[in-house]
């Protein structure tokens, strides 16, 4: 049986915890706690709330308060990213950053979105983006990392559906020179597509909002982001066509798990970060899961 993560903590307990505003709802306190538990490990992971213009202090307090580090969640992640001292690839180039580590000379920021993705796709939703073709919905942060995480895996094209095509140009910017081609398209014209992934990184289903249906068949693989409620408009939609459906708490617990590598060193034990985060999830009350995962 897991140790409880109360009695761990001690004068020689690290810590780690998420930044953001809110941050009550969070699940990473839930699934990092439980898997430290796991593995023995004297590690705790807090909520940290911090109000927006307060993120350098916050950074500093990691510091000076000896944390290892911590996620950073909405609407930090951009301004983390202009302050800390260096940034991985990833985190430069979504300008972005949801994973600290603090180091003994310097903070360093990471982003574990993108490779969370790639790691979900191949792992739990078996889809091979190599000369594939993939509708995203939304052009915001989620969106910037999965359009990344599919550049990079050698997808043939990409079909960014947003209200407004210019709010498309930061998705174009991540993934040039990537080879891959990116297509905007207003929100009303993704019904007439026909591709082999289509990505939910917006909030719309979170309340039963629909979105415009592209084709669906049995071998499209369809993804949304939003983690709660646990079936939305667009994964009944997709299910009752056939096709595979996934929800948006594997991402989340993916992108976990490398951010739990990043602090301990130690592989992540994803059947414990799963069931927390199912638990936690089975305790929430209204209000969707926000694409932005952490």
């Amino acid at each position: 049986m897991a140790a409880d993560p109360g009695a761990l903590v001690d004068g020689g307990t690290r810590t780690v915890g998420v930044i953001g505003w809110p941050v009550e709802h969070s699940l990473s306190p839930a699934i990092h706690n439980a898997a430290f538990a796991a593995l023995g490990l004297p590690w705790v992971y807090v909520p940290l709330p911090v109000l927006p213009g307060e993120v350098g202090a916050a950074l500093a307090g990691l510091r000076a308060l000896g944390f290892a580090g911590a996620n950073v969640t909405m609407p930090h992640k951009t301004e983390v990213a202009e302050r800390v001292g260096s940034l991985s690839d990833d985190a430069r180039r979504l300008n972005a950053v949801n994973t600290i580590v603090v180091g003994a000379e310097e903070i360093a920021g990471h982003n574990t979105d993108a490779p969370g993705f790639d790691r979900f796709l191949r792992r739990d939703a078996g889809f091979e983006p190599a000369d594939r073709t993939a509708l995203l919905f939304g052009a915001g942060g989620a969106a910037r990392a999965c359009a990344l995480a599919l550049a990079r895996a050698g997808l043939r094209s990409l079909t960014v559906a947003v209200r407004d095509p210019e709010r498309a140009r930061p998705v174009e910017g991540t993934v040039a020179e990537l080879g891959v081609a990116v297509t905007t398209v207003p929100l009303a014209e993704a019904a007439d597509l026909d591709v082999d992934l289509i990505v939910n990184a917006t909030p719309l289903g979170a309340d039963g909002e629909a979105l415009p249906m592209p084709r669906l068949r049995p071998e499209v693989v369809v993804v949304d982001l939003l983690y709660y409620p646990a079936t939305t408009p667009l994964l009944s939609s997709a299910r009752a066509a056939g096709a595979s459906a996934f929800g948006g708490l594997g991402l989340l617990l993916e992108q976990a798990a490398l951010s739990f590598e990043l602090w301990t060193g130690q592989a992540a034990p994803l059947e414990v970060m799963s069931a927390a985060a199912v638990a936690a999830l089975s305790t929430t009350v209204g209000g969707g899961g926000h694409p932005d995962p952490t």
